[in-house]
């Protein structure tokens, strides 16, 4: 499905669920970690985070990119202004599965094309909303130990069970949720002539 004379596209990502999502119809891509600090230096609000974090990335990757075109992607998730990060364990991913307990968390997943032939830059920035549904503990936990998802903004995986959690998923991009919104990528790379119709 790719055009063979395109440059190389680069993931300026490590995350296997955005490697995932590109796998569905390219047919070659390079992976690179971008090894870019994440933390919010500059007091930027959410929005304007996500989409710093996906630039800084790509920009990062376009470095060493070969005249490639460069795709750098971020998430937050946002629950009542506070971006809830990544959990890393299980104790955190409790707390943060009973925080949403009840409420609504955005998601906030940002893309930032950098293309070498027209020396653009192409950013978008998806919005999420999902709507817990009022649970206990004991779901929490017998959730967690069978998605384990502590890799994911949140402590969910919509890819695996976390449907179990939710209420309602409002957005206009479902794949946007695990990780990249590959609606506007996928258009993006037709309008580019990456992809072949």
């Amino acid at each position: 499905m790719q055009n063979p004379t395109a440059p190389t596209i680069f993931l300026a990502s490590s995350s296997p669920y955005r490697r995932n999502l590109l796998n569905r119809f390219l047919d070659q891509f390079e992976v690179v970690t971008p090894g870019v600090d994440e933390s919010n230096q500059e007091g930027l609000e959410p929005q304007e985070l996500a989409g710093h974090l996906a630039r800084k990335k790509a920009e990062a990757v376009a470095i060493n990119a070969r005249e490639g075109l460069v795709i750098g992607a971020d998430q937050l998730a946002v629950l009542d202004n506070e971006v809830l990060g990544k959990p890393g364990d299980h104790a955190r991913a409790i707390e943060q599965l009973l925080a949403a307990s009840g409420k609504s968390v955005t998601f906030l997943t940002a893309v930032c094309i950098l293309d070498p032939v027209g020396r653009a830059r192409y950013e978008h920035t998806d919005r999420t909303i999902v709507r817990f549904r009022e649970f206990d503990r004991r779901l929490a936990e017998s959730y967690l130990r069978y998605d384990e998802p502590y890799d994911c903004a949140g402590s969910f995986k919509l890819e695996g069970a976390g449907f179990v959690l939710f209420e309602s998923v409002r957005t206009d991009d479902p794949t946007a949720l695990i990780g990249l919104p590959m609606i506007w990528v996928a258009d993006r790379l037709l309008q580019l002539g990456y992809l072949l119709p």
